[in-house]
């Protein structure tokens, strides 16, 4: 197998249930036409549009920063161009579609945000639109898992209120509803307590409510449906960033294998006798099973069986996500790992395809800039290696595979490295990225070369600190190559991040101190909440650009702008703000 193959992107691959462009959808390009800029002149040479992946800005400046302890002069060497030419935008929650600022940024969403131009909600409206219009009941995910529905029973996972930030009732409702319409007749509700979105003493009502809607149902349509288990979302599945296993434990055991400490005959009862009159908050509510008369529980999930979690927000699920679908899993002893078939709502993480089977795909994004730079007539190169290459294509295309003009396009996937973890190769592919990427650059085929360097990402989710660290010094590696590339042809560049990870390879305490078990630090895998650096220059951006000075809060949606006027064109007026300015300070 060859290093290099051109690669048009996959429904299969990138973008469950989204077809290929349309002829159709090539001929609009023509109303996608940019308007030259008044002040900036068209790019006669290359612009490069290079995306570091996990590459945060931590205040901490220590071992634990991995960034920070690397050898990375290229990167050095840009920050010393601010506050002019180099900045940090935010990469997270609502400033790239996320539900809260509580969100960490993801690659998905990030790169959604640098092609789009637009913030563009990544939740809960989606599950929405499917649900309503009943698109879900005929995507790729629901014909993954419906036979197992129908003929076992289909569990719900999930957050029982309608705080709106993990999951609404409404939306459960009409999971429920069209999953009966499907043809299921048995479903088992694993009903988590909220009290953080919503009061912390309205559990009761809910699983009041939910039961009263259960009833209505059985009775209306001759079906089995029951509230199985639960617990406080604090105690019971939804942890995050690796916090506490236990608490992922704790659902496992309740939901997956029907035990817990605390059995009853009835959900209402166990979440009325577990608030203690409300001395305990809805969110700290130990966790329960209901049993039948004889003490079996009503809801264990069982080989054949289909398990859906209906969270939209993705933090909280990724964990038993991972204890549901893994094979290969050491975080607890799951005692028993059913073949079930497993989807999650919505995807989870992206980087890690988790869950593997989902019900609802990322939105199409309408008017994305690659649009608009095809209509425009601009020619680009996209290129990583496989980890990362729908990102540089299909995310920032606004969700959409393949081309839109191959005579405009051309994408370029470097093979990664198969069955090992990434800290055992931490360079990866970054060489044979940069070179392939350079050869882009110095062709004077192309007016765009976009491309992404994985490592800081895809090693630092490994948690091994002198690997990810090797990692981010082969990345800067391969920044120089290209910009030295970009010097040699006279062109200009843009060079940024989609999220942080590297940054912080441990878990601190409040006070910023690296926390410590038994001696070891805590080791952190997550992304972060940190900002991304973005830098641009080169021989051929004028020297009367510079970053504006007024957008303190910009965010990656603001990069679209950017790059589309540097290329000498004004960005639609419905994108975020530009981040330059030719005006003098």
């Amino acid at each position: 197998m060859t290093d290099t193959a051109t690669h048009t992107l996959g429904v299969k691959q990138h973008g469950q249930g989204h077809p290929d462009h349309l002829q159709e959808d090539v001929a609009l390009l023509k109303s996608h036409k940019l308007k030259p800029h008044p002040t900036i002149p068209r790019a006669t040479k290359p612009i490069l549009i290079c995306v570091l992946d996990g590459w945060g800005e931590s205040e901490y400046h220590d071992k634990f920063n991995a960034i920070h302890a690397a050898e990375t002069p290229a990167m050095d060497g840009l920050r010393a161009s601010a506050p002019g030419r180099w900045r940090l935008i935010k990469a997270h929650g609502t400033a790239v579609g996320l539900p809260s600022d509580a969100d960490m940024g993801n690659s998905e969403v990030g790169h959604n945000a640098l092609g789009a131009g637009q913030i563009v909600d990544q939740g809960a409206k989606c599950v929405d639109k499917s649900l309503e219009t009943g698109e879900v009941w005929s995507g790729e995910g629901w014909r993954a898992i419906q036979d197992s529905a129908r003929a076992g029973t289909l569990h719900l996972i999930g957050l029982l209120s309608d705080g709106g930030v993990h999951s609404r009732y409404d939306q459960l409702q009409l999971l429920m509803e069209g999953a009966v319409r499907q043809g299921v007749r048995r479903i088992r509700l694993h009903a988590l307590s909220d009290g953080r979105d919503v009061g912390e003493n309205t559990a009761v009502k809910w699983v009041t409510k939910a039961q009263g809607d259960i009833d209505r149902w059985n009775s209306e349509h001759g079906i089995d449906i029951r509230i199985a288990s639960g617990g406080g979302r604090m105690h019971v599945t939804m942890d995050r960033y690796e916090s506490d296993w236990a608490v992922v434990k704790a659902g496992y055991y309740a939901h997956v294998l029907g035990e817990a400490p605390n059995t009853y005959t009835s959900a209402i009862d166990a979440v009325t006798d577990l608030k203690r009159n409300n001395e305990v908050s809805d969110q700290w509510v130990d966790p329960w099973v209901v049993v039948d008369d004889g003490g079996k529980p009503v809801g264990a999930v069982q080989d054949g069986d289909a398990v859906v979690t209906f969270n939209f927000r993705a933090d909280r699920m990724v964990e038993i996500s991972k204890a549901l679908e893994y094979e290969e899993f050491d975080h607890f002893d799951r005692k028993r790992w059913p073949k079930i078939k497993f989807a999650g709502i919505m995807q989870y993480d992206g980087e890690l395809k988790l869950p593997s089977i989902y019900l609802v795909p990322p939105p199409l994004i309408e008017r994305a800039s690659e649009q608009y730079l095809v209509g425009s007539g601009v020619r680009i190169f996209a290129c990583s290696e496989s980890q990362k290459i729908g990102h540089v294509t299909f995310f920032w295309n606004g969700n959409r595979s393949g081309y839109l003009d191959k005579n405009l396009e051309e994408f370029v996937e470097i093979k990664s490295d198969q069955g090992i973890s990434f800290d055992k190769k931490p360079e990866m592919k970054a060489a044979k990225i940069a070179e392939r990427v350079k050869e882009a650059i110095l062709s004077g085929k192309y007016d765009v070369i976009r491309c992404n360097f994985p490592n800081s990402d895809m090693v630092g989710h490994t948690g091994k600190l002198k690997a990810t660290v090797i990692s981010c010094a082969a990345a800067d590696r391969g920044v120089k190559v290209l910009l030295d590339a970009v010097e040699e042809v006279g062109g200009s560049f843009l060079v940024t991040a989609d999220h942080g990870n590297a940054e912080e390879m441990v878990k601190r305490n409040k006070d910023g101190s690296p926390k410590y078990t038994d001696g070891e630090p805590e080791v952190l895998t997550s992304h972060t909440l940190n900002p991304v650096p973005i830098a641009i220059g080169g021989p051929g951006l004028p020297k009367n650009i510079r970053f504006r000075e007024d957008l303190p809060g910009a965010g990656l949606t603001n990069v679209t702008a950017t790059y589309i006027n540097m290329l000498g064109f004004e960005a639609p007026d419905f994108y975020e703000p530009s981040l330059i300015t030719t005006d003098k300070p």
